[in-house]
Order: C-alpha cells, then structure tokens, then sequence
C-alpha cells in the first residue's frame, strides 16, 4: 500500500514537468544525504553510511520510505535524519536487536561491522510500527560539552556585573546545561569548577581560553521545555542516549557522569513553549542577581512567531535593566560554518561574538569579551 501510494503520487505529477526535488521521496532522500555529509563531517562514520544507505532505500521505496513518508513536509530545520536514527537507537538501547547492537560501539559492538546495512534495513522493517511513532519526537540532544562554549559566557557576565547568576534556559532538554557549574574544566595548567565533579572537560579550548580567576554563584536554575526530560529516570536515560551517536563512545560517558550530577544538583524544567514562559519568566523582577537567557541549538526549532515573541519579551526586560538587575542573552547557535557563542548585555546592549565551536560544544575558539 505504502509502494502504491508513493507510485501514485509519482504518476499523478508525470503528465506535467514537476521537478523530482518536488517528489516527496527525493526531499527525504535529500534531508538523510546532508546530514550523512554532516556526520561524517563531525566524525560519525557509522551515522554516514547509514544515512547513505537509507536514502537509496528511501529512493527505492524501501522499508525507510515506509517510515518516513509523509514527513517531507516537516520543517528542513526539524532534522528529520536524526530523529530516525535516534529512533532505531533508542529500540536497540532497549535490547531489542542483539544483531544491529552488535554494530553499535554504544552497545559495546564495531562501527566497522561488515553487514551494518542489512541488519540496520531488517531491524526497521521488523520495527516500523514502532519507528513510525517514534520518529515524531524531538530531537533531544542535551549536549554537556557546549558548556564549554558556553562557559565564557556565564563568566563574562559575573566577572562584568559582579553579581550572582540567575539562570534561564530556553529548550532546556534535561537540563543538563543548567548544572555547567558543578563540571571541571581543565586547560593546560588552569582550571575552573570542582576538581571532583564527575564531569570533566578537557583540552575544549583552541589556543585560547576564558579567564579562570573567578567563582561564580549560581542563585536560581530554571528552564523549559515542550517535552522535558527527567535525566534521573530510565526513561529519561534511554531517551537521552538515544540521540548521542552510536560510535562517539566519549560523549556516552560524559553524558553519563552528567545525570550522575543531575541526582545531586535540582534544577527545575518547566513543560512549557519557550515564548510563554520567558515572557511570564521575564516579568518577574530580580534584584542583586544577573539574569542569563540562554540557549543552545534551539533557534532552528522554533516558529517565526515564536523566535520574534522571545525577542520582545527580551527587549522589553532589557529596557528595565540596571546594575543590579542587570540582563544578559547568551546563544549557542549555528553560524555558517560553525556553531558561534553570542552575548548580549543590558544595560548597555552591545552584542559580542565570543566564540566559534563544533556543533556538539568543542573545539572551541575563544575570540574574548568586552564589558557586559
């Protein structure tokens, strides 16, 4: 049925000059094609290859098309890729395929497992039902290495204001990024945050790093988020492993000494859209404190009415800002050809490109800061 729905569609289009980008089969196809650039790009070759492999099987009408069809419209800015390969993930996380998680070094497999395809294609065919379903969610990357981007940032604003930290995260995830004060990060002979904590981030930083010769108080950690994530659950945990990539076994171990903080350290993640609740967030007054809106790789996600709604609430709250109230808009975002660190500072306003990184949080080039 799926075959002949798609065949359809197809024959429907021949009678005029459709292009075969409008095909919805080949605007999938295209979607897995960049990404699988993308990761091995950032060091996936496992994620490469399957996703060159699926966009054939997806071109052929294949199991993949069987679970993917219908999300060609899906916003390019959803990634599509990732939420079906976090999908498959998830399943052999759970124990459900001994075969594909004999080809995951996130199971304890071999990346370079010869029959990785057909066991990968027989798992989604065997799984579609559940796929299907699953492929609807968010991608829910809670990526502690951005901390280290980020960290110029939270210590430009407190060495600047000489104020404790209010802290405000936008798409918060598991919250994970709220608790950056409680990792170590270590640089040649410097460090900054607990020697102890099991998080430790080393060597993040290109050439130069931010300034280590200041503590920061951290007085209120809260975030939101439309589908928020209790890091200290088995849920949770499947569902935050399930989007780390199969064959980068660095990031299971730190996103694992992570939730080990998270049962120590309370911050709490509202379920909420992140245009209501940092305008009802902002609207609240906070004295002797710096307030940081932050974010991290979720600007792409979010509606054109929802990213300009989040910049008045911003702006309006910056209009009231004063040196013991100061504000503060911290982003880890895409730049053209790397993630870039931006802080924006009230009162005052300046906008200040702090740094450039990978994606997934390092390596990470300090480019410094002004005054906030």
């Amino acid at each position: 049925m799926l075959r002949k729905t798609a065949l359809s569609w197809v024959e429907s289009r021949m009678t005029g000059k459709t292009d075969i980008t409008d095909i919805p089969s080949e605007i999938i196809a295209r979607r897995l094609l960049k990404q699988a650039e993308w990761c091995e790009k950032l060091d996936s070759m496992l994620y490469s290859r399957l996703l060159r492999e699926a966009a054939a099987d997806v071109r052929g009408l294949g199991v993949c098309w069987a679970v993917l069809q219908g999300h060609h419209a899906d916003p390019p800015g959803s990634a599509l890729a990732l939420r079906f390969l976090g999908a498959v993930h998830r399943l052999v996380l759970e124990g459900k395929s001994s075969q594909l998680a004999a080809c995951y070094p996130s199971m304890g497999g071999d990346a370079g497992c010869d029959e990785l395809w057909p066991r990968f294609q027989r798992f989604v065919g065997e799984h579609e039902i559940e796929l299907s379903h699953l492929v609807h969610l968010p991608v829910q990357t809670n990526e502690v290495s951005r901390c280290a981007a980020l960290l110029g940032g939270f210590l430009a604003v407190s060495q600047r204001t000489g104020l404790p930290l209010r802290l405000l995260e936008m798409g918060a995830s598991a919250g994970l990024l709220l608790r950056w004060d409680y990792y170590r990060y270590d640089e040649g002979s410097e460090g900054w945050g607990d020697p102890a904590s099991p998080v430790h981030i080393s060597g993040a930083f290109e050439g130069s790093w931010p300034r280590f010769n200041s503590a920061v108080k951290v007085v209120e950690r809260c975030g939101c988020d439309n589908f928020p994530i209790h890091p200290t659950t088995e849920e949770g945990k499947f569902t935050l492993q399930s989007y780390v990539w199969p064959d980068q076994v660095k990031r299971f171990h730190q996103l694992a000494a992570a939730m080990e903080v998270a049962r120590q350290v309370p911050a709490q993640v509202d379920k909420a859209n992140a245009a209501d609740w940092i305008e009802t967030m902002l609207d609240v007054e906070s004295k002797n404190a710096a307030t940081v809106v932050y974010h991290s790789i979720v600007w792409q996600y979010l509606s054109p009415d929802e990213r300009a709604r989040i910049q008045r609430a911003i702006e309006s709250a910056a209009q009231s800002a004063r040196p013991d109230r100061p504000l503060a808009w911290l982003r880890f975002e895409p730049g053209e050809r790397h993630a870039e660190v931006r802080l924006k500072c009230w009162p005052g306003g300046d906008d200040q490109l702090l740094a450039q990184s990978g994606f997934h949080g390092t390596p990470v080039k300090w480019l410094g800061s002004k005054n906030c």
